[in-house]
C-alpha cells in the first residue's frame, strides 16, 4: 500500500506500547503470504540479536540490532512504520518456511492485504 492501513498502524502501535503484547497477523507483502506473531520491535530486535551473538560467522552484527529502536518504543509518539514477526513462516503451497518460525521485519506501507491470526496448514 502507498498509504499505509491506519487500522494496520494502530495494531502495530498496540503491539509497540506493552513488551509484553504479541498478536498473531498474517499479511501478504508482494505477493508473499507471511503469518506469525507480532512482537513490540525491541522484543524483535533483542531475540535476534541473541540468535547472531551465538553464530561464529554472523556474531559481530548481533550489535546492530542491540543497540535498540529508533523511537518506536513504549512512550514513543511516532507511529510505527514496520511489522516485527517472530515464529514466522512465509506460505508457500502447503508449507510453511521455515518450518519452526523465523524473524521478519516487513514496512507496513508494502502490505497489500491481511488478517488478523496465524495462518496453519494441516495434511489431511
Amino acid at each position: 500500500m502507498s498509504n499505509p492501513d491506519e487500522l494496520l498502524v494502530a495494531i502495530s502501535a498496540a503491539v509497540e506500547s506493552e513488551p509484553s503484547n504479541q498478536m498473531s497477523l498474517t499479511v501478504v507483502v508482494g505477493g508473499a503470504v507471511i503469518t506469525g506473531r507480532l512482537a513490540p520491535e525491541a522484543v524483535w530486535r533483542e531475540r535476534v540479536a541473541e540468535v547472531l551473538k551465538d553464530s561464529d560467522r554472523l556474531g559481530p552484527f548481533s550489535d546492530v540490532f542491540a543497540r535498540g529502536s529508533r523511537g518506536n518504543g513504549p512512550g514513543s509518539d511516532a507511529a510505527p512504520t514496520h511489522l516485527h514477526f517472530h515464529l514466522a513462516r512465509i506460505l508457500q503451497g502447503n508449507v510453511g518456511i521455515p518450518e519452526t518460525g523465523g524473524m521478519y521485519r516487513v514496512a507496513i506501507k508494502d502490505v497489500s492485504a491481511w488478517t488478523v491470526g496465524d495462518l496453519s496448514y494441516f495434511d489431511q
